[in-house]
């Protein structure tokens, strides 16, 4: 997502979205017994450092609710609900109640990719420009954010592998400044949405109307760095939904309703929420000097309405049990109530660090991991785990070392403004070992 910077010092651009980063719940799992948390699943589990940081950020009414879903291998997901759909209302929020994933979206966008390569209809390092041939000649800038007319050959062609891992060289507006920044949202090519209200700083341009239009207009513009040499955080993986719909000859929310969300049982994810689920959606806030102020409510809100197109970094809403059945599948492997949505090795693959060789995460927001389809993956210590975060604050993760699935839901913006993208997997790890001690 792309968007003018805000009068207020507290929400920057740079963090306003970027922050799909998930921070610090590989290193939370590390060192817990395997054999001894499963003893512990079928014992019976109280997650209660995860109760208490929901309790201290409703009570405290720095959030109007947070959900988490929590389970062990497939069996049924424990659900911790606390607060309401906005603040000052009376309505509990719960496990069916409605979410703005935002960068949660990459990782099913991810998958999805997966599963066409599994099919045969992509590569893992096929060239973009066999799937969208407008990418074969891309020209990159000399200088990072510098002059957009000041420009070099690409030396490597994009490939489906960099797009997957933030590799291809893309930018994205709310990471770059100068004039590549502004050409991005000249273009329609913001890639999000946050609110129908007249926000300052939130104009994120005209976007463009489909994605056959985003992907050519984003051909026309330069890289801001050579493709395979370095991580940063992009719109490649909202350019995949149109590398999905062209290798699978169907549009990409179809595919995903098809291939996804119907197979795993996700009857609350949309790209936009129908008007009979409208009720259950939450209210989303930005926080400015310490107070959530509503920046998109629940009854009014901009994902109610149709969006310019499907947006495969940012665009989801679901449901805390919603998105417990997508990871319940990848920690199936593939496999959810006796359903084979995705081979055994697609999941494994996509699960693992697929960085290009001699590519690191040092210096980054993810300094130190891996990456996957488009999520996180813990390397090292941190082996197993795989996800990714929100920009109004959720986060969902699976730990395949123990067994294990996360996920948290509430709405905030930016999300930086609390770390809960590191508290959450870090509470998780105290009641796990807590568990084991048992």
């Amino acid at each position: 997502m792309a968007f003018r910077e805000f009068d207020t010092a507290q929400i920057s651009r740079r963090n306003i979205l970027r922050a799909g980063a998930w921070l610090g719940a590989g290193a939370a799992m590390g060192g817990v017994p395997l054999g001894r948390i499963a003893l512990a699943a079928d014992t019976g589990t109280v997650w209660a450092n995860v109760a208490k940081l929901q309790s201290d950020y409703v009570a405290s009414r720095k959030v109007a609710n947070m959900v988490a879903a929590l389970g062990f291998g497939q069996k049924a997901p424990e659900f911790l609900s606390q607060g309401t759909l906005a603040i000052g209302q009376t309505a509990p929020a719960g496990p069916d109640s409605l979410y703005r994933i935002y960068s949660m979206t990459k990782p099913v966008t991810g998958m999805a990719v997966m599963q066409l390569i599994e099919a045969g209809k992509l590569g893992l390092d096929q060239p973009l420009y066999e799937i969208l041939p407008a990418f074969k000649d891309m020209k990159v800038q000399k200088t990072y954010d510098g002059s957009i007319t000041d420009v070099e050959p690409a030396k490597q062609a994009i490939t489906i592998r960099h797009l997957l891992t933030h590799t291809a060289g893309f930018g994205y507006a709310i990471m770059q400044k100068g004039p590549i920044r502004q050409a991005y949202i000249d273009a329609g090519l913001a890639a999000g949405q946050v609110s129908k209200l007249p926000i300052p700083g939130l104009d994120g341009g005209t976007q463009a109307p489909s994605l056959k239009a985003f992907a050519d207009r984003l051909a026309t513009l330069p890289l801001v760095l050579q493709p395979g040499t370095k991580w940063s955080y992009s719109v490649a993986i909202d350019l995949l939904g149109r590398v999905i719909e062209v290798a699978s000859g169907q549009p990409f929310d179809q595919y995903l309703q098809q291939h996804i969300f119907d197979p795993c049982g996700m009857t609350s994810t949309f790209f936009r929420v129908p008007a009979k689920d409208v009720p259950r959606l939450t209210t989303n806030y930005f926080v400015v000097n310490g107070t959530p102020l509503p920046a998109d409510p629940g009854r009014q809100s901009i994902f109610a309405e149709a969006p310019p197109f499907p947006m495969g970094g940012s665009g989801l809403v679901s449901s805390a049990r919603d998105y417990d059945r997508f990871l319940r599948m990848l920690l199936g492997y593939g496999l959810i109530d006796g359903k084979r949505v995705m081979s055994e090795p697609a999941v494994r693959l996509g699960a693992s660090n697929l960085l290009p060789e001699g590519i690191v995460t040092k210096g980054t927001f993810v300094d130190g991991a891996g990456f996957g389809a488009a999520g996180r993956v813990g390397l090292g210590a941190r082996a197993g785990t795989y996800g990714w975060g929100g920009a109004a604050g959720t986060i969902a993760f699976v730990d395949f070392a123990h067994n294990l699935r996360a996920t948290m839901m509430t709405q905030y913006m930016p999300s930086e403004v609390y770390p809960i993208h590191s508290a959450f997997p870090a509470a998780v790890a105290k009641d796990l070992a807590a568990m084991a001690a048992r």
